[in-house]
């Protein structure tokens, strides 16, 4: 039997996949933030990780095939919860049973999918563009100026800003409850929430931030 054969081992699939994106999250950060105090170290890191085949080859496949795992098993298990509650449920309040978080995990995620989308659009498409269709040159000192242009524009940092918000309310709820899946219950859970609770908090007004420091340089 496979780990999603049944309703728990979806949920505890869905709750390891995003472990595995909040690693990743942590670790994209770790390398904009260095955009803000840094511009040589920023591009320097960008150019190891945009050309380091194993992060290329293995590392950005296995990424990919996690974000398009997480998101579609989120909307079979709200599709599974759907049904669920209109057969067994007919009294249901969500209000009184859920908080507004884990009401409305799946239209976060839609925003969050959205954004990625777009970023997706904004960095990567170039990227590949970059090395794989025009062949061009390697610059090791690109990096810092076409993340700096990105943000150029009031509109899409706003974007970005409300894609963040949107990610951190995900998070609230959807971090802490991914230990709850795995069974963790113990005297650590309270520990464990805090700590999700910070991340979810800190981590997106990290990246707003980012995007905040560069438009308002550039003016």
């Amino acid at each position: 039997m496979t780990l999603t054969a049944s309703s728990i081992g979806r949920k505890v699939a869905m709750a390891l996949s995003g472990i595995f994106l909040v690693l990743f999250l942590t670790q994209h950060f770790s390398i904009n933030i260095l955009s803000v105090f840094s511009e040589n170290l920023f591009n320097e890191v960008s150019h190891f990780m945009g050309n380091n085949p194993i992060v290329q080859f293995i590392l950005q496949p296995i990424l990919i095939f996690g974000v398009l795992f997480h998101f579609i098993m989120g909307f079979v298990l709200e599709l599974q919860n759907s049904k669920s509650r209109s057969v067994k449920y007919s009294s249901y309040k969500g209000s009184a049973n859920a908080s507004w978080m884990s009401r409305n995990m799946i239209y976060s995620g839609v925003v969050i999918l959205s954004f990625l989308g777009l970023h997706f659009y904004d960095f990567w498409v170039p990227e590949m563009n970059y090395k794989y269709v025009e062949v061009l040159p390697l610059d090791p000192n690109r990096y810092f100026e076409e993340l700096v242009y990105k943000f150029h524009s009031p509109f899409r940092v706003t974007i970005y800003a409300l894609s963040f918000v949107f990610l951190s309310l995900h998070l609230m709820h959807g971090f802490a409850s991914s230990f709850q899946s795995m069974g963790i219950n113990n005297k650590y859970s309270k520990t464990i929430k805090s700590f999700t609770t910070l991340f979810s908090i800190i981590v997106p007004l990290g990246f707003i931030f980012i995007a905040l420091f560069h438009h308002l340089n550039a003016l």
